[in-house]
């Protein structure tokens, strides 16, 4: 069966992480992906410590499967007057310059709709091409120390930290490729005729957020740093050191706490008045966490998460990611594909039919100049 998104073509200029990955899930759901990079080429191709990874970097290839490459001189009249061809005949434009860029080279979205009435047309920014700070310059870890990210994690006291991945890149490349799909569905239904998609990377943390940013717009609640305690703030929603190696459990219901402490063979603690119902156990969960903390240390992290699901209870130990991805349920899930030597994640959803997915590894560098744009790479 069918992908979504086959048969329609996307014009790609984004560079690095949240545009390409945008346009990597369209990619993955059927679209002819062009991505038109500068002669030197996307930056990511090189973000490999070994050299002889330069050019064709795993970071790249992963998020750049099943796309073509041309190489192009926006700085010249022959590169923006091969862009433009490209453009007029395409579904789907993304682009992730600085707001104004593309206007400059005769490729924003008017110039774009004058050429191609019907063309769905997505920036992203990291401030979004209207407000004050529309020109001001921002990479990842810039939008998750204005966001206030880096201040949510750990415990009161800690200095900020950046979350340890390009967490910002990549929501708002997940949310720009929703947006384009939605304006898609739109226009398939005669809703527009054509559209213009402006994806923020601050607008986009912020609403990954909506746990944090809601309480506090609703009822002026503030987020409070309690290290690796669950959203619930329930001292049995914590990771606890063991004998050997750690463990995460979930236990917020009364019946999951008593499960828990049966288990841990300390069920005497709800005998405890500050520990008897959920409210107790939050006026006093620095105690209550104590008492846990003792329990956890008598066996290894392993034993305890067997212990744990026999119960019906969740829990997991924690792990490196190099072990998560050997680990034999996720063979059964979908989430890789194999392709010409690497293996790479897949969108990491499964459809009954017509599903994501691509067959062809990630293009060097100009690699389809000729066949599209009739000239060398």
């Amino acid at each position: 069966m069918a992908r979504a998104l086959e048969g329609y073509t996307v014009v790609d200029f984004s560079h690095v992480v949240a545009g390409p990955l945008a346009t990597h899930f369209l990619a993955l759901n059927g679209a002819r992906v062009i991505k038109v990079e500068t002669p030197t080429g996307d930056l990511l191709r090189n973000y490999a410590p070994n050299r002889d990874d330069w050019g064709m970097a795993p970071a790249f290839r992963g998020i750049n499967i099943g796309k073509e490459s041309v190489a192009l001189d926006l700085k010249s009249e022959d590169g923006v007057a091969a862009a433009r061809k490209l453009v007029a005949g395409a579904d789907i434009v993304v682009e992730n310059f600085r707001p104004g860029v593309m206007e400059r080279l005769g490729l924003g979205y008017e110039a774009v709709k004058a050429l191609n009435p019907g063309v769905i047309y997505c920036s992203v920014s990291g401030f979004g091409q209207t407000g004050d700070m529309r020109d001001v310059a921002a990479i990842d870890q810039i939008v998750q120390s204005l966001s206030g990210l880096m201040r949510l994690s750990g415990n009161e006291g800690d200095p900020a930290m950046r979350i340890g991945f390009p967490i910002v890149d990549t929501y708002a490349g997940l949310l720009a490729a929703f947006a384009i799909q939605t304006a898609v569905i739109q226009k398939e239904r005669g809703l527009v005729e054509s559209q213009n998609v402006d994806v923020a990377m601050l607008d986009a943390t912020l609403v990954m957020l909506s746990s944090v940013v809601n309480p506090l717009l609703m009822a002026g609640q503030g987020h409070k740093r309690t290290g690796n305690r669950g959203f619930s703030r329930a001292p049995t929603a914590d990771t606890f050191a063991c004998q050997s190696g750690e463990i995460t459990v979930g236990a917020v219901e009364d019946h999951h706490v008593e499960k828990m402490l049966s288990v841990l063979g300390v069920s005497q603690l709800l005998e405890d008045p500050r520990f008897a119902t959920r409210i107790d156990r939050l006026a006093h969960a620095d105690a209550m966490r104590a008492e846990l903390a003792k329990a956890f240390e008598t066996r290894d992290a392993t034993v305890w998460e067997r212990l744990f699901r026999e119960a019906g209870l969740s829990a997991a130990r924690v792990m490196e990611v190099s072990e998560t991805i050997r680990m034999p349920h996720l063979s059964e899930r979908n989430l890789f594909l194999d392709i010409e030597g690497d293996r790479v994640l897949n969108a990491g959803f499964r459809m009954a039919s017509g599903g994501p997915g691509t067959d062809r590894g990630a293009p060097h560098l100009g690699q389809n100049n000729e066949t599209i744009t009739g000239t060398g790479g």
